[in-house]
C-alpha cells in the first residue's frame, strides 16, 4: 500500500451494531479501513445522506456481500493511499465516489474505478452530493429509459434528491421534465430549480395533468419511485412505445397492471437497484459519466440541489429531516 502521511489506526464511524431509529446513529470508533488490490483509501470531507441509509438503519436494506456495514453510498474527500493496482496519479488527488458502503466515517475504502476528480467548481459538499443520484438517474433515466432530446419525462418525488437531480440533467440533454411533488411549496420549489411543469399530486390528478401537459400525447417515460398503485396511473400517463423505469417502491412492491395495455401501446416496464451491480458495471458507469456528463460539471453547469448540511455527531438529526419529508434536495454530513 502506497500511502501520504502515516494514519491513525481508529477512526470515527457511524456503524450501528443494530437497526433502529435514527438514535442509533452514534459515531463510534472503528479501525481504518486498509485499500485492497485496485481500491483506495480517501480521507473522507463530506458525505451524502440518501433514502437507501435509512432503510439500511432500520435494517431493512443489508449491505451488499463485501460492503462494509458503515452506513454512506456517496462521498467526496482526498486519496491519501493506494491499494495494490490503483493508479498512482490518485495520490493526492480531490475525488468524488459512490461507495457500497462506508461514507459516513472519518476514512473509506473506493474502487479506484469509481474515483471522479473534484472539479474547482465544486465544494466538497456539492461533490458528496453528485454520485448516488447521478448515477441512478443517468442509468435509469437515459439508459433504461432512453431518454433523449426532446422527450416529455414524468419524475415523482420532484424535489428529492432523484428529482432534483433528474431536473438539472433534463435541462442540460434537452429534456421537458414534469415532476410531481407534495405541496404547493415544492412545486414551487422546483419550478424555481428548472422543472418545466410541477404537479401538486395531493390536489390535482398527476394523469389528467401530463395528458394536459402533453395534449393528450402521453410522456416518453415515466421515472418512478413509489410503486404500488402509482404504477396503473404512470402506464396512463405513457405515450405510445414509452418507458415505465422504477426505481423504488416506497408506496408498495406490488402492482396490478393492464396487460393488454401494455401490448396494444408497446409499452415497456423495466427498473433497476444500483447498490448491489457489481464493480465492473460501476466502472463502465463512472466512465460514461466522466466522458457525458462531466464535462458540464467542470464548467460549473450541474451541481446538486444543497438542502442542509450536518456534522457526523448529527447524523442522527439528519435521518430525522429525510424521514420527515420536508428537505429539497440533498442531505449531506460534514467530517471537518
Amino acid at each position: 500500500m502506497t500511502r501520504m502521511t502515516d494514519l491513525p489506526n481508529t477512526m470515527l464511524a457511524i456503524d450501528p451494531e443494530a437497526p433502529g431509529g435514527p438514535e442509533v446513529l452514534v459515531p463510534r470508533g472503528i479501525p481504518v479501513p486498509v485499500p485492497g488490490m485496485g481500491e483506495v483509501l480517501v480521507r473522507v470531507a463530506a458525505a451524502g445522506v440518501n433514502r437507501p441509509d435509512v432503510l439500511q438503519r432500520r435494517g431493512m436494506y443489508p449491505p451488499p456481500p463485501g460492503a462494509p456495514k458503515t452506513l454512506g453510498l456517496e462521498l467526496a474527500g482526498e486519496v491519501i493511499a493506494l491499494g495494490d493496482g490503483a493508479e498512482p496519479a490518485l495520490l493526492g488527488q480531490t475525488v468524488c465516489a459512490l461507495v457500497g458502503g462506508g461514507g459516513y466515517a472519518e476514512y473509506a475504502v473506493v474502487p479506484a474505478d469509481q474515483c471522479l476528480p473534484v472539479p474547482e467548481a465544486l465544494s466538497a459538499v456539492e461533490a458528496a452530493a453528485l454520485p448516488e443520484t447521478l448515477y441512478t438517474v443517468w442509468t435509469n433515466l437515459f439508459e433504461r429509459g432512453y431518454a433523449t432530446e426532446g422527450d416529455t419525462v414524468l419524475v415523482h418525488g420532484g424535489t428529492s434528491g432523484i428529482g432534483t437531480m433528474a431536473i438539472a440533467l433534463a435541462k442540460l440533454f434537452g429534456l421537458t421534465i414534469v415532476v410531481t411533488a407534495g405541496s404547493d411549496e415544492k412545486v414551487a420549489a422546483a419550478t424555481a430549480l428548472g422543472a418545466h411543469h410541477a404537479i401538486n399530486y395531493r390536489t390535482e390528478d398527476f394523469v389528467a395533468r401530463v395528458k394536459d401537459i402533453t395534449g393528450g400525447a402521453g410522456c416518453a417515460v415515466v421515472l418512478d419511485m413509489v410503486g404500488g398503485d402509482y404504477v396503473p396511473r404512470n402506464l396512463q400517463c405513457l405515450a405510445e412505445d414509452g418507458r415505465h423505469v422504477s426505481i423504488a417502491v416506497q408506496g408498495g412492491a406490488s402492482a396490478t397492471i393492464p396487460i393488454f395495455d401494455v401490448m396494444r401501446r408497446r409499452l415497456t416496464l423495466t427498473g433497476s437497484t444500483l447498490r448491489a451491480r457489481d464493480a465492473g458495471f460501476k466502472a463502465l458507469v463512472t466512465d460514461e459519466i466522466a466522458r457525458t456528463v462531466w464535462p458540464h460539471v467542470e464548467a460549473g453547469r450541474l451541481k446538486p440541489a444543497i438542502d442542509r448540511t450536518f456534522p457526523l455527531a448529527e447524523a442522527a438529526e439528519a435521518h430525522r429531516r429525510m424521514e420527515a419529508g420536508d428537505h429539497v434536495g440533498k442531505i449531506v454530513l460534514t467530517m471537518g
